[in-house]
Order: C-alpha cells, then structure tokens, then sequence
C-alpha cells in the first residue's frame, strides 16, 4: 500500500479503468499494480462499481478476504466459464468419496483378514492336541474353603471349586485355618488320623 502511493503509480484497479487513482482509492490496498490481471478478472466476473458496493459495506479488516474471495472466484470462473469454482469443489469432493470408499474397502479387507485369522488359529492348535485356553485354574495364593460332609458311606470334603474328594486335601494335613478342623492333624478320613 505504501508502495503504491510513494511510487505514485495507479493501482490495478484504477490503471485498468483508466482513471486517476486517488489517495483514498478503496481499491489500491487490494489490487496492487503489479497484479493487474487479478483486477481484470474481478472486474470481466463481477464489475467494479459491485466491488466497489461491496467493499465499502464491508469493515476494513473483512476487505482483504473478501478481495482473495473475489478473486478466486473470478480466476475459476475465467478458467471453467460454467461452473467455475464449484467445478473444483465437485471434484474435490468426488475425490474425498472415492478416498473414503477403498478406505473402508480396506479396512472391511483388514476386519475379514483378522477374522479369518482366530478360527485358523484355534483349529491348528485343537488338530495339535494343546489348546491356548488352559483348564480352571486355582490360584496357589488364594486358599478354598473346605467343608466336610459326612454321609452313610464315609466323610467328603468338598470345596469351593466344587470337587468331591473322599480324602481331605494336602493342605488341611496341618493348621489350615479350616472351621473344621479339630485339632490333630492327621492325614486320614476319619478323626485322629485313623480311617478303619
């Protein structure tokens, strides 16, 4: 801007309109005079007096952007003299549909990979006799509650995983902690470590 003035050569706008370009021109910020194709464009598109009304309706600092809207619009309407910039936007847009379709071809391809995948897996190693899912385990640091069941044919202990055992389990050969246990600790079935 201060260029053009210091210079004292005529904007764009009014080098094009074959006037004199005054210190106030409102076209001289926007249009400087070594773009004057840019004017020519807005002005063959859109006409200078609407530019003119539609810069002066506008706050100062809108102007800028409205001049880079204009002249875009008015380079692809010079460009493609039917559609102009929606030409570019439908194909852009076009582009982004056609993007996001081998998008989700490729992951629909990565979901079946990966489906495909487990089954095969879980075959193999069913056909090899082991399996990745091993049987219940119970935790060594967690302690089952045992409770003995006497019945017409002996005792059984059961616990807490469900089991049925005609003998008390390993752990109950000492101080266990089992409600129980009456003292004694013998290995056997019946009480005092006697089973006959």
């Amino acid at each position: 801007m201060a260029a053009s003035s210091s210079s004292n050569s005529p904007c764009a706008a009014c080098k094009f309109l074959r006037r004199k370009c005054m210190p106030g021109c409102i076209f001289s910020p926007y249009f400087p005079p070594e773009e004057p194709q840019k004017f020519a464009n807005v002005h063959k598109i859109f006409g200078a007096s609407n530019v003119t009304k539609l810069l002066n309706e506008l706050l100062p600092h809108q102007r800028e952007d409205a001049v880079n809207s204009l002249a875009y619009e008015a380079e692809a309407r010079v460009k493609d003299p039917v559609y102009g910039c929606v030409g570019a936007i439908s194909f852009l847009q076009r582009e982004v549909h056609r993007l996001q379709k081998e998008l989700d071809a490729a992951n629909a391809d990565l979901i079946r990979y990966a489906c495909n995948e487990i089954p095969t897996t879980l075959n193999t190693t069913l056909q090899s006799g082991t399996t990745n899912v091993p049987p219940m385990v119970i935790n060594p640091h967690q302690r089952p509650i045992n409770i003995r069941m006497e019945t017409d044919g002996g005792s059984f202990y059961q616990n807490t995983s469900g089991l049925l055992l005609p003998f008390p389990p390993s752990w109950l050969d000492g101080p266990s902690g089992n409600i129980h246990e009456r003292g004694g600790g013998g290995g056997g079935v019946g009480e005092g470590g006697s089973d006959m």
